[in-house]
């Protein structure tokens, strides 16, 4: 006669360890994890040197170790860094259309520099300009605010071979923007300094609308935070800075190389690195 409950009474232990085990988890840009211990939630935005940065809905940003202790709907995990991706055959191109130099070097930084107003403007010129900067020897800085400029470039103290380029977020006659890029035009660095912008309400309007499947970028009410729209529009969550992260990762994942951007982002960002990069602006 068959037993149904078994002849080893101890090969299932029903009151054994039932916590349910940790798994890793690669970190990646925009994934929304938890640190367990402090609670603190945001979207993945750096991973670098054993450490990952989340940036919460408020937009604040906070470093954490990567390993256990994080949650990811309410599982725990164990976060890595993420798996490094084989090598490519080097492209005859870079995201820029320059020729691609393959094995080439980074230059020794020139003393010129560039800054970019807005995290997402910074990320977008690295993506496609990244290889061509680090190939000059320019050191690109990202702007926090285009309030901050004045001081930058009394700091930073511009001459003839130490010029300052800046990509400034929205810049439109008559504008806050344009009020401020002219007082640095007319002040005793502007000789050394170019000033430029676009003329996007954000930078995502300079990736072209095509690439998401849309014949135009929407117009979004006044009374609506433009990326909220945006994302509305588009049918993506967007109730929070974790949400927002995500959608302008997938945009950005929609970029291929400059072909994929309006002209008007791609002139001004040429037109710095030609400014910085002059003879007369080399040490």
């Amino acid at each position: 006669m068959d037993d149904r409950y078994g002849s080893d009474i101890l090969a299932r232990n029903p009151h054994g360890d039932r916590r349910t085990r940790s798994t890793e988890h690669a970190a990646k840009p925009g994934l929304v994890v938890e640190d367990a211990q402090s609670g603190w939630v945001g979207a993945v935005v750096r991973i670098e040197l054993g450490r990952v940065d989340l940036e919460d809905r408020n937009g604040r940003v906070k470093g954490f170790p990567l390993g256990p202790g994080f949650l990811i709907d309410g599982k725990p995990v164990i976060l890595t860094a993420p798996p490094l991706q084989p090598a490519a055959k080097a492209p005859a191109r870079t995201a820029s259309g320059s020729v691609a130099v393959a094995g080439a070097r980074a230059r020794v930084a020139l003393a010129g520099r560039i800054y970019v107003e807005g995290r997402h403007d910074a990320e977008l010129v690295e993506q496609v300009w990244g290889d061509d900067l680090r190939i000059e020897g320019v050191v690109v800085e990202y702007l926090g605010g285009v309030d901050d400029l004045p001081a930058i470039v009394a700091d930073f103290a511009p001459g003839p071979k130490r010029r300052l380029g800046v990509l400034v977020d929205h810049l439109v006659s008559g504008s806050k923007e344009a009020r401020i890029a002219e007082q640095v035009r007319r002040s005793p660095a502007g000789a050394h300094t170019l000033v430029v912008g676009h003329p996007y309400v954000d930078i995502w309007q300079a990736v072209k609308p095509e690439r998401l499947g849309l014949e135009q970028w929407p117009v979004i009410p006044r009374n609506v935070e433009w990326k909220h729209g945006i994302c509305d529009v588009l049918g993506w969550p967007h109730g929070s800075q974790a949400d927002i992260a995500r959608a302008w990762q997938k945009i950005r994942s929609r970029v291929r190389d400059w072909t994929d951007l309006e002209p008007a982002l791609i002139g001004r960002v040429e037109e710095l690195i030609d400014f910085v990069t002059a003879p007369g602006g080399r040490a």
